[in-house]
């Protein structure tokens, strides 16, 4: 398969096919639920902050806090 040429072909249909297409490719790929595997070290952090979280789980911050957080640092 070339991709130049099929995307090409692609950016001929109308918008409202190329909506259909990317939503049927999205579709195919949510049913093959294709993940890769995580790394040693994201599965031992994602443990880490399980952990923590378990530990301590009033220790959050809300959606505001977080943004303001944010924006203070700039």
């Amino acid at each position: 398969m070339d991709i130049a040429v099929t995307l090409k072909e692609i950016k001929s249909l109308s918008i409202a096919d190329r909506i259909h297409l990317v939503q049927e490719i999205w579709e195919s790929i949510a049913a093959e639920q294709a993940c890769p595997d995580l790394t040693v070290a994201q599965k031992r952090e994602l443990d880490r902050r399980i952990t923590d979280y378990e530990a301590n789980p009033d220790d959050v911050m809300t959606w505001e806090e977080i943004k303001a957080s944010i924006r203070g640092q700039q």
